[in-house]
């Protein structure tokens, strides 16, 4: 089985190529998801985790961040073949400030535009492409919307905010918690992620949106997920200034659907996936063999 893995050289995608033994289309490989002739390989795979994106959330990059999370989604997507799989990394932020009327946040809670930035509004129709695409061209699809998905460091990333966390432990740097640290979060390992990328392909589904997250028994504030990482590194933390308090305040993903249908859950409890993010950063190719 060929797959392909776009953003396969990034934070999270180095740890799937791995995973997977996959081949990577990014723009440190070369090549371009905004260039038709580099999209067009998507046509040779059985399988592609589509992961590269714009991550900006300024409102001045609106225009940057639509052109690459959405024309260069649906440039993979027009060469997708029949029965291939195409599985599309979205983000629990679509859902904004309605998650906080959940305690464990469903796929049917609202998607309306509540303040999304760029990013979290791209995903969302990005999202709308997949599908409709995947039904015109009769190819799988599975949208993942993923919740604090964390992974150890390689070389030339930039960690999400649970591998900042860590690495300012490991640097002596002050760590600034947003609501004085209270806020919530289900938290889930790379390795989780790419079983569940594995659960989806092997499974007999043809399009599925889910809600990827650790799940309630992953969940943590922000200020215990802090002791957590003194307790698995041995190190001291220093807390800064706080941060203002987030959008939404508290987010558990519900991660019913997923379970049911693709038969997945997260096997990695918080303990056990953040000692790895204190092990000696992996460089990317050799990662990758």
């Amino acid at each position: 089985m060929k797959i392909l893995v776009t953003g396969g050289s990034g934070y999270l995608g180095t740890h799937l190529r791995s995973f997977f033994g996959a081949d990577d289309l990014s723009r440190r490989s070369g090549l371009d998801i905004l260039n038709l002739q580099d999209a067009q390989m998507a046509a040779d795979y059985d399988v592609v985790i589509h992961l590269a994106a714009s991550m900006d959330k300024s409102h001045d990059s609106a225009e940057e961040v639509f052109l690459t999370n959405v024309d260069g989604t649906v440039n993979l997507l027009r060469v997708m073949r029949k029965d291939a799989v195409f599985i599309f990394a979205s983000t629990k932020d679509v859902y904004g400030r309605f998650a906080d009327n959940f305690r464990e946040v469903p796929e049917t809670c609202p998607t309306l535009y509540s303040g999304q930035s760029p990013l979290e509004w791209s995903k969302l129709v990005a999202e709308h492409y997949v599908d409709y695409y995947s039904h015109l061209r009769n190819f799988r699809s599975c949208i993942f919307r993923l919740s604090t998905v964390y992974a150890p460091a390689t070389e030339g990333n930039t960690p999400g905010f649970v591998g900042h966390y860590a690495d300012c432990l490991d640097q002596g740097r002050p760590i600034r918690l947003p609501g004085t640290g209270r806020p919530v979060r289900d938290l889930l390992h790379v390795d989780d992620f790419a079983k569940a990328c594995r659960a989806f392909i092997d499974s007999i589904i043809r399009h599925g949106t889910y809600n990827l997250g650790g799940g309630p028994k992953n969940a943590i504030a922000l200020s215990s997920l802090v002791e957590l990482l003194e307790q698995v590194s041995g190190f001291q933390a220093v807390i800064g200034d706080p941060l203002p308090d987030p959008t939404p305040f508290t987010y558990v993903s519900d991660i019913g659907r997923v379970t049911q249908e693709l038969d997945w859950s997260p096997e990695i409890d918080n303990e056990t996936g953040l000692k790895t993010l204190f092990a000696a950063p992996a460089d990317s190719e050799a990662a990758a063999q």
